[in-house]
């Protein structure tokens, strides 16, 4: 236990050291200590100022306290194909004796992210199983997957002036900050080194620096960004090194 309290102190602080406080650090000691959930390996992330959980987080707790099984279902009757709702009902059983904890997500266009647009019934089933876990082993964090601020689709594009001049640009007074919202969070589950990302989306946009970008072409990016990491983390990152600056570069 000691040994994993400290290694989730140092991955934490590698990645959120300058939004974690004291308070913050205390709280991730005592879901260490409760749920022995590993930073290291994904089941707690780091939003706002708030833990979350994640699925995999979730699953291996029930793995750890011998979960007899889970049953997900849908729930026809709140289901429509036609505008992609899908809603879904999850029984979670602790034991070949237990009545099971039940828990239901739903998942539309609405309150889910543009980057897994057309798989609104996975989201939904995985945020039923997950609501189902929280209540059979008590945890009391909401689960990153069913938040709905960091999955919402993005407003209209205005022809409102802009911080950089340029109609739709991705500057961060046109009032859509959601696209930089989710490539922040591209990084943080994934593990990302920022500045690479930056220089990565600078390449792939064709501009000097992000800024400069228009907002159709980062939106393309994130898309391209959260496709390449959910297929092979190990390659994208030996990509995102290739953009780290040669010594010369940096003492020029």
């Amino acid at each position: 236990m000691n040994k994993l309290l400290k290694e989730n102190r140092i991955v934490a602080r590698r990645k959120w050291h300058s939004e974690l406080s004291g308070v913050r650090l205390n709280g991730l000691d005592l879901l260490s200590q409760q749920y022995r959930f590993s930073v290291a390996l994904g089941d707690l992330i780091f939003l706002d100022g708030k833990w979350y959980v994640t699925n995999s987080g979730l699953l291996r707790l029930a793995h750890r306290s011998h979960c007899c099984g889970i049953r997900s279902e849908q729930v026809r009757e709140f289901c429509e194909v036609s505008s992609h709702r899908w809603v879904f009902r999850a029984i979670v059983y602790k034991s070949t004796r237990s009545r099971g904890f039940v828990g239901y997500g739903d998942a539309d266009p609405s309150n889910t992210s543009p980057l897994v647009r057309g798989a609104e019934l996975r989201v939904a089933e995985t945020r039923a199983v997950n609501r189902a876990l929280r209540k059979a082993y008590a945890v009391a964090l909401c689960s990153v997957e069913e938040l709905g601020s960091f999955s919402a689709p993005q407003k209209p594009i205005t022809t409102t002036s802009h911080s950089n001049g340029h109609p739709g640009s991705n500057g961060s007074s046109n009032g859509q900050p959601r696209l930089r919202d989710q490539l922040c969070v591209l990084i943080r589950q994934h593990n990302l080194d920022p500045s690479l990302v930056k220089a990565y989306a600078a390449d792939f946009c064709g501009t000097a620096t992000l800024k400069e970008a228009s907002r159709d072409l980062v939106e393309t990016f994130v898309s391209t960004l959260a496709d390449e990491a959910a297929k092979d983390r190990a390659a994208l990152v030996c990509k995102l090194n290739s953009y780290t600056p040669r010594p010369e570069e940096v003492n020029s």
